[in-house]
């Protein structure tokens, strides 16, 4: 059996799992494939390809061009970057793996302080000799939205509270009563964007939440307040926050995520001074990846057997 191990950009695959116990030979790709045709010439032949997350897609047209591939692992227990309709047609098994939510919530108010206080400016400037050079802005007696007040969504809305934020939320589904049961407010689409001093963006990416907010959404915001995202890149309108962005019509954003990842070098959101950026690094976080490779080689050894795990439908 041969196994490949996809865009493990840290190299930290073989140390947190026993790959050894599958007796097959395992290959690491730690940098993304440019392409499809990249990524089908590079894996060809392999028997089995472990998947972090949506890094790399397997659309029908990929997947019909890797006939070796038996069985497509994927960390987490749901992937939008694999056709499974073609898979099951193909004969592909695909199993998941667990998931924790929590990295994602740490890092989504790793951003949230990171932009409030400026820390990147005020490391900077240590860093080079100098001292202070900003005024953050606090928190406490602010107004936390959210957008999508669900498991992740309603624990970043937890910790608001904690820090003394009135939380409020909108979603297309969501209802006062629900809203009632995290301590948090319901209110409009519209005045989730006007009343927030931090808006945080926490719904899945659908055909319903592409583009969900637009330019008219953030040209409604606070010029104070800072918009953040760890959800996915689409829901935002990527053009037009960059607009609001440079003319400072809000004080900046926190992003982790993009429409094109890894974001392009020369992309202009990195060279604006009001934007926070991330590398999609949300779920990466040691204890989350422990489970996902360890569950890996549950499912392949379950594969091996004749059976199978996690199965992905």
């Amino acid at each position: 059996m041969k196994i490949a191990i996809l865009d493990d950009y840290q190299n930290t695959a073989t140390s947190l799992a026993d790959w050894g116990s599958l007796a097959a030979e395992v290959v690491v790709f730690s940098k993304p494939f440019a392409d499809a045709d990249e990524v089908v010439r590079s894996l060809a032949g392999f028997d089995v390809l472990v998947a972090m997350r949506e890094r790399t897609r397997f659309p029908a047209e990929v997947l019909e061009r890797l006939p070796a591939l038996r069985l497509l692992v994927s960390t987490g227990p749901a992937n939008a970057a694999i056709d499974l309709a073609a898979a099951q047609r193909l004969g592909i098994t695909v199993s998941g793996t667990r998931y924790e939510s929590h990295p994602t919530i740490e890092h989504t108010w790793a951003l949230i302080l990171g932009a409030a206080r400026n820390l990147v400016a005020e490391a900077e400037s240590m860093r080079t000799g100098g001292w202070q050079v900003s005024v953050g802005q606090g928190l406490h007696g602010k107004t936390l939205g959210i957008l999508g007040l669900g498991r992740i969504g309603s624990q970043v809305a937890r910790v608001g509270q904690a820090f003394g934020m009135d939380t409020i939320a909108w979603s297309q589904n969501l209802t006062p009563e629900t809203a009632a049961q995290h301590g948090v407010r319901a209110v409009t689409k519209e005045e989730l964007f006007t009343q927030s001093d931090v808006l945080s963006i926490h719904v899945l990416l659908s055909k319903r939440t592409r583009g969900l907010v637009g330019a008219a959404e953030l040209r409604s915001m606070k010029p104070s307040a800072v918009l953040v995202n760890t959800s996915r890149g689409p829901i935002v309108d990527e053009a037009a926050l960059i607009d609001v962005l440079r003319e400072g019509a809000i004080q900046g954003a926190a992003l982790d995520v993009y429409d094109t990842e890894p974001l392009p070098t020369d992309h202009q959101l990195r060279i604006l001074p009001n934007a926070l950026l991330t590398g999609h690094i949300g779920y990466v976080n040691r204890d989350l990846y422990e489970l996902f490779y360890q569950d890996s080689v549950e499912d392949i050894a379950a594969f091996q057997a004749g059976s199978s795990l996690r199965l992905i439908k």
